[in-house]
Formats: structure tokens, sequence, C-alpha cells
């Protein structure tokens, strides 16, 4: 159990370490590639907010939110693989609040092919949220229960009587 448990943490923890350590590599100071994708969807959610809300929401910085994206991968992950339970909730958080902004599905209709992309994205990643979540469930299931020790057995003395 024990291998196996740790096998499986590696190897769901590796989808976000491998993706980290590449964002890593391609970081620089307009916050690479992925910067021309979360820029418009930034810009999408800003303005959503801005129109429910009434308030004028000013233009957010993509680079510390790739950096904290980033940060909160690479240590999440790492922390995941070792049994943490924070380094499943940082996960938690990166998954939180990256999905509904990277993959927003709701923004485009149905018949568009670009739907079922984000889509397919996006319930992967709440089955992502799930399998986080179950984790931290069972971590705290097994270290709440009462340890029970066992109690000593009575012996029985036999008397040899002669009649």
């Amino acid at each position: 159990m024990g291998f196996s448990s740790f096998l499986g943490r590696v190897l769901f923890a590796s989808l976000f370490i491998l993706s980290a350590w590449q964002m890593f590599n391609e970081f620089d100071d307009t916050g690479g590639p992925i910067a021309k994708e979360l820029i418009p969807k930034l810009t999408v959610v800003r303005k959503n907010l801005s129109s429910k809300l009434g308030l004028e929401i000013p233009n957010i910085n993509v680079w510390p939110v790739i950096a904290s994206i980033i940060f909160l991968k690479g240590v999440g992950g790492i922390l995941f693989v070792l049994g943490s339970t924070f380094g499943s909730y940082l996960l938690l958080l990166y998954l939180g609040f990256s999905t509904p902004i990277l993959y927003d599905f709701y923004n485009y209709r149905p018949n568009n092919p670009e739907y079922n992309l984000l889509l397919n994205d996006f319930i992967q990643n709440i089955a992502l949220c799930g399998a986080l979540l179950f984790f931290i469930g069972m971590k705290y299931s097994i270290t709440r229960k009462p340890i029970r020790k066992k109690s000593p057995k009575a012996k029985i003395i036999k008397h040899n009587t002669i009649i």
C-alpha cells in the first residue's frame, strides 16, 4: 500500500510539476507564452466583474499571476508527492482560480468547436479537484482513527484434581 500510494501521488503530481517546470523555463519579463493566452481571458473576467459589480476594476498585471501559478503548481506538486495535505490545498487553490478563467466554455455557444474543447478541459480540472478532495478526506480519516490497543487475553489456569 505504501509504495503504490507514493507512486500514485508521483504520477498525479507530475502533471503539475512538469507543467510548472515548463512555465518556469519559458517565463520572462512579459510572462512567457502563457501570457498571450491569459491576458485576453483576464480582460474578459475584468469586464464581467466590472459590469456585475458596477465598479471599475483596474487592469490586471499578468506577470505576478503567472508567477503565482508557477509557485502553486510547483510547490503544491512537490508537497503533494511527499504526502502533505498542504500541497493538495495549494493545488486546489490553483485549480479553483485558474479553471473558470482558462476554460471559459460558458462564453461560447454550444455549436462552436471551441466550446467542446474548453468544456472537456474544464471537466477534467473538476475531476482533478475531486481527486484532491478525496486525498484530503482519506488523509484526515486515516489520521483521526483512534488507535485501539489489544487487551491482554485472560489466561486460563487448569487445575488437575485427583478424586
